[in-house]
């Protein structure tokens, strides 16, 4: 269970978070140095060194927007040269890409950045370079929606890679992609003309998503405990019926696979921020048989929200690391695992650094939006929660300070079933490599932490 410092301040941590960025650059330019694009997108490292693994092509937009949060972070305009220019580059076939639920991760990640910098004045206002990154954004939205299976009570979800069946966890991120692009003013045409609402259908994933990946405690199987995520959910696609629970990633459909647990508990805390700026009357007629105006909107995903950061919290060890899936076999062998700090060196189960990264901030803006709301005790513990967290990344053994590894953010696993992490000579389990989507979501915890320092633009993916 996690022991929540309430002494950390954003102001404290900005030390910590200078060392990082300063970490972050040289590894950064080691990866562009040594990569080569015919091999695919850098996933993990192994050995120090990034390599890919072909399963789907999610990652590149981590790549090259952990350039742009870190032009973000310090300013530094080789940074941001190089992201733009990679993101003109080799980004355009994840735009058009029909066949991945990723939108969100690779798009965002690059164009939604780039735009989100000239909005906030960041970087020089050109038009047709805003206009460029504004059609990128309305395209990724739509194409993201089609990929789309009807389900019963008006509902619907963006079906996963592995076929129109399947509801991951994951996907709660994509949303923003149809989000920003219906903020530009963009919709989905569909057979016959119809026009789709892309905030619809980004609210209708989002009730699917909560109803049928999350448990609240309330009975729905055997193993319903608040808060519990399961990583994919299978319908039969006919008729829009719900069949079962599963994973693909995790030890098992009745445990919780972390990182997709970390994926909900960060985008329902950003959904949050983005329906509080959506009009009400827009709100009232998006799914009104089930959410009858924006206030029903968000006390479902603060619900939500509360249910997953409330597990985390649970099942983390005291400084905040977790296990790469809370039932994981092994953990019967390590006593009073979750009471002591986190050690990824044992020899029965890897930790996953890159669900503390992505929760960290989930945990930051519930935090922040309870406050605004009233709940200064419960946001004042999501925030410390959050802090917490990041005081544990910012340091050894989580901050890699090895000039001859191109991580950043160390112990992270990527596919523990499929055997896919390297295990280092003499050890039993995955430690020591990185990941693309955890070197990333600290840098972009870190901007966000460092902003809250300096009292600066509040970071956020959607416009103002």
């Amino acid at each position: 269970m996690l022991n929540i410092d309430y002494s950390i301040t954003p102001e404290g941590l900005k030390p910590g978070l200078g060392r990082m960025f300063d970490l972050a650059g040289k590894k950064i330019a080691s990866i562009e140095k040594s990569w080569d694009a015919s091999r695919g997108t850098p996933v993990f490292t192994v050995k120090g060194t990034y390599t890919s693994r072909g399963w789907t092509e999610w990652t590149q937009g981590f790549q090259f927007g952990c350039a742009l949060l870190h032009f973000d972070g310090t300013g530094e305009q080789d940074f941001l040269k190089l992201g733009r220019d990679r993101t003109v580059t080799h980004m355009a076939p994840h735009l058009s890409h029909v066949g991945v639920h990723d939108h969100g991760f690779n798009n965002v990640s690059t164009y939604g950045n780039l735009l989100r910098l000239m909005n906030e004045g960041r970087i020089d206002e050109n038009l047709r370079e805003r206009e460029f990154y504004e059609l990128a954004l309305k395209m990724t939205g739509a194409i993201q929606a089609a990929r789309w299976t009807k389900v019963v009570d008006g509902l619907g979800y963006i079906y996963s890679f592995n076929g129109s069946h399947s509801l991951f966890a994951d996907t709660i991120r994509t949303v923003r992609a149809l989000t920003l692009s219906h903020q530009l003013g963009h919709l989905l045409m569909g057979e016959q003309d119809e026009k789709i609402n892309l905030l619809r259908r980004s609210l209708q994933h989002a009730e699917t998503t909560a109803r049928y990946n999350v448990f609240f405690g309330s009975g729905r199987d055997s193993y319903d405990i608040r808060g519990r995520v399961a990583h994919e959910t299978i319908f039969n696609e006919k008729n829009g019926t719900y069949r079962c629970t599963n994973t693909q990633q995790g030890y098992s459909p009745f445990t919780t696979w972390t990182r997709g647990l970390a994926w909900i508990l960060s985008g329902y805390p950003e959904l949050i921020e983005y329906f509080e700026t959506v009009e009400e009357s827009v709100c009232a007629e998006l799914l009104p048989e089930i959410f009858p105006g924006k206030q029903a909107i968000l006390d479902r995903f603060v619900e939500v929200s509360e249910a997953v950061a409330e597990f985390y919290i649970e099942h983390c060890t005291p400084d905040g690391i977790v296990f790469w899936d809370s039932g994981a076999p092994g953990l019967v062998k390590m006593d009073e695992c979750l009471n002591q700090r986190s050690n990824p060196f044992n020899d029965f189960e890897p930790v996953d650094s890159s669900s503390a990264a992505i929760s960290a901030q989930g945990l930051l803006r519930l935090g922040s939006y309870l406050q605004r709301h009233g709940d200064e005790e419960q946001g004042r513990r999501y925030i410390q929660s959050g802090l917490s967290l990041a005081a544990t990344l910012l340091e050894e053994p989580y901050l890699s300070f090895d000039p001859n590894h191109q991580g950043l953010l160390l112990h992270s696993v990527y596919h523990r079933p499929n055997g896919w992490d390297y295990v280092p000579e003499g050890r039993s389990v995955p430690c020591g490599e990185s990941c693309m989507w955890g070197d990333y979501h600290l840098l972009e915890l870190g901007v966000y932490i460092q902003r809250l320092a300096d009292s600066a633009i509040y970071h956020k993916y959607y416009l103002d």
